[in-house]
C-alpha cells in the first residue's frame, strides 16, 4: 500500500486481524451503550508518516502532535478515534466512556497512560483475543463525522443468520453495484474496504443491503 505522509489512513483492513476485530467489537459495544457518534481518524501509519508527524513542532512548523518515533500504528495494531457532532471533536466525557468500555474488552486506552495521556488512541497486542461472553455482529465503523455507528446484525442466534455471498446475476448488475458503492466511498459515506470485499466476491447479501440502506439514509439528509 502506498501512503502519502501527509494523509491519514482510516481503512480498518490495513490493521492486523486482531486489531480489526478488537476495533469492531469496541464500536459495537459503544453502539449498545448509546455512543454512536464516534469515528475512526487513523489506523495504519507508516514509519515515514510517523517521522513526518514527529518533526512537527520540532524541525517543522506547528504544534507537537506526537512524542514518539515508535508508534504502535506502524505495527498495524492501533487506531485513533474522534467524536462527531453535537460534541466537540475530542470530547473528554465521550472518550472516557469509550475508554471504560475498552478496558472491559482488554483493549489498551491511551487515556490510561501516565504522563503521556492520549485519549483518542486505542491499541491491542497481536495475540489479543475476544473476551468470553462477547459476540461480534456486523458493525459499520464510521471513518468520518457524517456517519454514525450502526449494527446490521445484533445478537441473533447463529442458525438464524444466513451469510450467503451476493450473486449479482449479470455483469451489468455487478458493474452498477460496484459503481454505486465506489461513489459512496468517494463521498466519504462508507469505507473503501467494503468496495474491496464486493470486488473480491466476499460481500454477503445482508451486508450489501445494510450498506445500501445506510447510503440512502445518509444521502437523504
Amino acid at each position: 500500500m502506498s501512503v502519502n505522509v501527509t494523509t491519514t489512513c482510516r481503512d480498518l483492513s490495513e490493521l492486523l486481524q486482531a486489531a480489526q476485530t478488537a476495533c469492531r467489537l469496541l464500536f459495537q459495544e459503544c453502539y449498545k451503550a448509546g455512543i454512536k457518534n464516534i469515528f475512526i481518524t487513523e489506523t495504519y501509519r507508516s514509519q515515514e508518516r510517523q517521522k513526518y508527524l514527529y518533526a512537527q513542532g520540532r524541525t517543522r512548523p506547528g504544534q507537537i502532535v506526537t512524542w514518539t518515533l515508535d508508534s504502535n500504528h506502524k505495527s498495524r495494531l492501533a487506531w485513533d478515534i474522534a467524536v462527531g457532532p453535537p460534541q466537540s471533536l475530542y470530547d473528554v466525557a465521550t472518550l472516557t466512556r469509550v475508554g471504560a468500555i475498552a478496558r472491559k474488552l482488554g483493549i489498551t486506552w491511551g487515556g490510561d497512560w501516565v504522563g503521556r495521556i492520549d485519549r483518542p488512541h486505542f491499541e491491542v497486542k497481536a495475540n489479543w483475543k475476544m473476551p468470553a461472553g462477547y459476540k461480534l455482529g456486523q458493525v459499520i465503523v464510521p471513518s468520518n463525522s457524517k456517519m454514525q455507528v450502526q449494527l446490521i446484525v445484533e445478537d441473533k442466534p447463529k442458525e438464524e443468520i444466513k451469510m450467503s455471498n451476493w450473486n449479482p446475476g449479470s455483469p451489468a448488475m455487478k458493474t452498477e453495484t460496484e459503481n454505486f458503492i465506489a461513489q459512496a466511498v468517494k463521498d466519504g459515506i462508507i469505507q473503501e474496504s467494503h468496495l474491496k470485499d464486493l470486488q473480491n466476491s466476499t460481500m454477503t447479501t445482508d451486508r450489501l443491503m445494510g450498506l445500501y440502506i445506510t447510503i440512502q439514509q445518509r444521502r437523504s439528509k
